[in-house]
């Protein structure tokens, strides 16, 4: 995959949206950021290829394409769109589409290639692009590959719904919830001041509120007072727990939670909730199987499951990040690291630095 089907693929399609066989049209109908094919060889190309999401006909091709262009590009109260997607002729729209896409192309390139390079470091020479191994991902150039689950949790969050993050340990969780907070003051329709908790460094309930109201900047409050604290300075947050989990240990309580759902679950609540664990939320809390004493989570979150990048993302991250360097794997090496690390991104990272390290080895 070059790195245009990789801005196509990461940026363009999440952005606005595109189905499975929209996708497919429009990789076939601008194979480059300075072609584009006609109706005709995008349906020839489908039966070259036996693409069975690509219209054979290439009338079919022509309306797919006025679907694409009239209910995907067109511009919204929220979003940039191609201001020409009206216009009746096929080969003029779809030369100025691509003129449209190229800015777009060079800006998502440049902010790939930002990401390595630093300082006096050479990182064709020096620098393992493959990095960091473990850990969070703060740094919005280096995070990768989440678009698609970052607009469907800002969808759920704009329903006034509160959203559970689920996924295995290293899935990159804490990274997306980081991205998630950055972006809020973007994404958001109502405006809340993003907060980032993680469990890991608060020792229990006292320690919570305690870093809590220091983020939010008021005095320290439980319960029905912290409520009242919020109304009276009118404040609204939006409150990002890392490993909720930690909830379960010695140090905290029931009534924690019962505390967020009062301040989460009303309309226009003062505080809306996205939290992150590795198992479900009613598998984590004993209580959640209390059938005369409801949980406090029960019903208050929408789960998304954050699960491992499928092959075309993941062969994307990697030459994105050999972008700035001399080295450059080979499709069967990118292969057999997908496969090995299973799209999990902790691992196809470790996968990865490695593999650049023999190559240095081998230039030394």
């Amino acid at each position: 995959m070059n790195s245009w089907q990789s801005f196509l693929i990461l940026k363009i399609v999440p952005d606005y949206g595109l189905s499975r066989t929209e996708t497919a049209i429009l990789l076939a109908k601008f194979p480059d950021e300075n072609t584009f094919k006609s109706n005709k060889e995008v349906a020839d190309g489908a039966i070259a290829a036996e693409n069975n999401e690509i219209p054979i006909d290439p009338e079919n091709v022509r309306r797919q394409m006025w679907t694409i262009y009239n209910e995907r590009f067109c511009p919204t109260e929220n979003r940039e769109g191609f201001l020409g997607y009206k216009d009746r002729s096929s080969p003029a729209k779809d030369t100025a589409f691509l003129a449209w896409l190229k800015p777009k192309y060079l800006d998502w390139l440049s902010s790939q290639k930002s990401a390595f390079s630093t300082g006096d470091c050479t990182p064709a020479i020096s620098c393992n692009p493959f990095i960091p191994q473990t850990g969070q991902i703060d740094d919005p150039q280096l995070f990768f590959g989440r678009d698609r689950e970052i607009r469907r949790v800002f969808e759920v969050l704009n329903t006034d719904c509160s959203v559970a993050l689920i996924g295995e340990e290293g899935i990159g969780k804490s990274s997306l919830l980081s991205a998630i907070c950055q972006q809020a003051e973007n994404l958001l329709l109502s405006a809340r001041q993003p907060i980032h908790l993680d469990l890991n460094g608060i020792r229990d309930e006292d320690d919570f509120y305690t870093a809590l109201c220091e983020e939010v900047g008021i005095p320290k409050s439980y319960g029905n007072r912290l409520h009242s604290a919020l109304k009276q300075n009118n404040k609204k947050v939006l409150l990002a727990i890392d490993n909720v989990g930690k909830m379960t240990r010695e140090g905290f309580t029931r009534e924690l939670r019962e505390n967020l759902r009062f301040l989460a679950e009303r309309p226009n609540a003062p505080v809306k909730l996205i939290v992150a664990a590795s198992k479900p939320l009613d598998k984590l809390f004993n209580d959640s199987h209390d059938e005369y004493n409801e949980s406090p989570f029960a019903g208050i979150f929408q789960q998304e499951n954050i699960k491992p990048w499928n092959e075309a993302i993941a062969g994307a991250f990697i030459k994105a990040r050999l972008a700035m360097t001399s080295v450059r794997f080979t499709d069967e090496e990118i292969s057999h690291l997908v496969q090995e690390s299973g799209g999990h991104p902790r691992r196809l990272m470790q996968l990865c630095y490695q593999n650049y390290a023999r190559y240095m080895e081998d230039v030394k």
